[in-house]
């Protein structure tokens, strides 16, 4: 009898300590699952994929984490609704036909995990970063109905530059969402260049990262009585979209 038949793994660069790997290991460790694996495929470049494909025939789907969530479109032969408005695909299902769907659960494992938070007099969002897991967070904003606007190093006509934040900022936008790499392990000790000094107790601040539990970014705002949440939840939602996507 044929076991480990069907395999599933995550995309990415430099992700040899990703949270899905260890989320669907410990997942397929039960007898339900015997005839599943997971597999890191870190690849230095997005033209490795093909080869990732030719490699593994039994893939089923995949996870597609930084910094291929974008450049992984082009590879793909479908996407969801949500992922080609989103213009980010953290998921992709290998369908009957042999076609590679794109799809995103990043949206909804945020705005699930967004939710419990929320207060009325949250109702504008600044979104660090601009790529795709941003892309998805504004996305999420929009159907929760919170305006939003970017940050970025440089600014245009959708994005403020971080030089730009002040305190009128934090007056406008309550709450502040870190899509940006910056503090993750094992670069702890970085920080987005935002003035955390005008953080309140009526502000939430959300990151993206999990990997320390709390960011400098995390522990700055909450010194200032601010609401603060890190991207496990957000993960385990989106984790459990994808096996859902996967089994369509």
């Amino acid at each position: 009898m044929e076991t480990n038949n069907k395999k599933f793994g995550l995309l990415g660069k430099d992700i040899s300590y990703s949270f899905s790997k260890n989320y669907f290991t410990e997942k397929f460790s039960d007898p339900l699952f015997e005839d599943c694996e997971y597999e890191n495929f870190d690849i230095p470049s997005i033209d490795e994929f093909p080869t990732v494909l030719k490699n593994n025939p039994t893939l089923k789907g995949l996870n597609v984490t930084i910094p291929y969530k974008e450049a992984v479109i082009p590879f793909l032969d479908l996407l969801s609704d949500k992922a080609f408005k989103i213009g980010a695909v953290n998921v992709i299902r290998f369908t009957k036909k042999g076609n590679l769907k794109g799809y995103n659960s990043d949206w909804y494992g945020f705005k699930k995990s967004l939710e419990p938070l929320l207060q009325p007099h949250h109702k504008k969002a600044l979104i660090l970063g601009t790529g795709g897991a941003a892309k998805a967070i504004a996305f999420a904003l929009e159907d929760l109905d919170i305006n939003f606007a970017f940050v970025s190093r440089e600014a245009s006509e959708k994005t403020i530059d971080y030089n730009h934040v002040n305190a009128t900022t934090f007056d406008n936008y309550q709450i502040i969402i870190n899509c940006t790499p910056l503090g993750t392990h094992p670069n702890t000790k970085d920080f987005p260049p935002i003035p955390y000094e005008f953080f309140t107790e009526k502000h939430i601040a959300f990151d993206l990262i999990y990997n320390p539990e709390e960011t400098q970014f995390l522990k700055k705002a909450k010194k200032k009585g601010t609401t603060i949440k890190n991207g496990y939840e957000m993960l385990v939602f989106q984790a459990e979209k994808a096996w859902e996507i996967w089994n369509k």
